[in-house]
Parts: structure tokens; C-alpha cells; sequence
């Protein structure tokens, strides 16, 4: 599970650093409008996929995709975000 999180968190910074023409990836991150829009229509749909009990785990795979590409295109790395969770245990 985690080494699927870990691929595509390569997959984006290897698409920064190299980029590939043509590449939805490569869209998101280099274009922050779009992959704005693209987290905000996600989560739209998830939520629609939830309360009418239909594609739920695809929209929210949508969801996980999106906003790490976002993050990324924004220079939030995923591991100060997993830090500053692991504070808030109680």
C-alpha cells in the first residue's frame, strides 16, 4: 500500500526534474490553475460517489492522485505533511 504512495510521489518528482512531453503529470505540475481546479473537481466527485454509493474508492483514488500532484506543483513535500499528522497523535 505505501509503496504505492511512495511510486507516485517519485513518479511526480522525476516528472519535475525530468519532464515528459505530453504528460497529464507534467500538466499538473507545472500548470497550478489546473491542477487546483482538478483537486477541487475531484473532491466534488468523491463526494458525490459517497452519497450516492457509486465509484467511491475510484473517485477517491482521483483524490489521492490530485492532490499530490498539487502539493507537489506547490513544493509541499508529503513528508512534512505525514510529520506534522504524526504530532497531532494523542
Amino acid at each position: 500500500m505505501l509503496n504505492t504512495l511512495e511510486n507516485i510521489i517519485k513518479l511526480a518528482r522525476e516528472r519535475k526534474t525530468n519532464p515528459v512531453e505530453g504528460s497529464y503529470t507534467n500538466k499538473l505540475l507545472t500548470d497550478k490553475s489546473l491542477s487546483k481546479a482538478k483537486v477541487l473537481e475531484e473532491i466534488d466527485e468523491l463526494i458525490e460517489a459517497i452519497e450516492e454509493n457509486t465509484n467511491k474508492i475510484h473517485e477517491a483514488a482521483d483524490v489521492f492522485y490530485h492532490l499530490l500532484m498539487y502539493l507537489e506543483a506547490n513544493d509541499v513535500k508529503v513528508e512534512e505533511v505525514m510529520e506534522e499528522l504524526e504530532k497531532r497523535k494523542k
